[in-house]
């Protein structure tokens, strides 16, 4: 089975000879919320700490020549800005753009997010290139791109919630007297299952042979009750009509 992606610790490194930096981290999250978390005043919620900065706002026209602004704190008080032009949009998958701040001089450089599903999760890897020889920045942003990759993971860490889900039968005796029809039906029920195990929405899943009348069961990572709610109902057993249903219930912890 494969093994769930626990928030892995950023790793930066900076090519100064390059004027470039490549950053990589893992995170348990499905990588269309990642997405999202990368291009939408979700920023506000994750990217800063109080002993660092605190970004505060963010606007975005997500589309290749769009423009996106961010602005924010430090924690000494003085504001700060950032901003730039997206040049390449590929949800879920790519965002690349330029970024230019007043406190770096306004150089231009180019930062490119590549996302991967991976079991359990998203590997995140960032491109920041275009320093050309200003080793100190690279440097410098180097260090800043680990320090943003740990808050990106630490907002996915506590923001999981975790549900036991029972899909029930719709007669005790379905797992083993169902029609072609049924069975073709669970089939894509598995495969839908197995696809919310690759993207780290499933934790685990399968059937369980109780005495009584079995039914399927399944573990769920997910950050909100409206994606709750839609793992449920995009379930081809549920869609089928057939009488299928699920019975949720919270988990206060998931130990894994």
């Amino acid at each position: 089975m494969s093994q769930s992606v626990t928030h892995s610790t950023p790793r930066a490194v900076a090519d100064v000879s390059r004027g470039l930096i490549l950053a990589s981290v893992e995170i348990a999250a499905p990588i269309e919320r990642v997405f999202r978390a990368i291009t939408s005043d979700e920023i506000t919620k994750w990217w800063g700490s109080p002993q660092e900065y605190r970004v505060t706002e963010y606007t975005a026209d997500v589309r290749p020549g769009g423009r996106w602004k961010s602005a924010g704190v430090g924690a000494d008080g003085h504001t700060f800005s950032v901003e730039g032009e997206f040049r390449e949009i590929d949800p879920p998958s790519l965002v690349v753009h330029t970024w230019r701040a007043p406190w770096d001089g306004n150089n231009e450089t180019v930062v490119t997010y590549r996302l991967e599903a991976v079991d359990g999760g998203t590997r995140v890897t960032v491109r920041h290139e275009g320093f050309a020889d200003r080793a100190e920045s690279c440097r410098g942003h180097g260090q800043g791109w680990e320090r943003v990759l740990g808050w990106l993971g630490a907002h996915f860490a506590s923001d999981a919630k975790y549900y036991l889900c029972r899909l029930l039968p719709p007669r005790p005796s379905f797992a083993l007297d169902m029609t072609q029809e049924e069975a073709a039906m669970m089939k894509e029920h598995g495969a839908y299952w197995r696809g919310m195990l690759d993207r780290g929405v499933a934790i685990v899943f399968g059937p369980v042979m109780d005495a009584k009348a079995p039914y399927g069961v399944g573990i769920v990572r997910v950050s909100s009750q409206a994606e709750l709610d839609a793992v449920c109902a995009a379930d081809p057993a549920v869609k089928s009509g057939r009488g299928l249903k699920y019975e949720v219930t919270p988990m206060a912890r998931a130990i894994h």
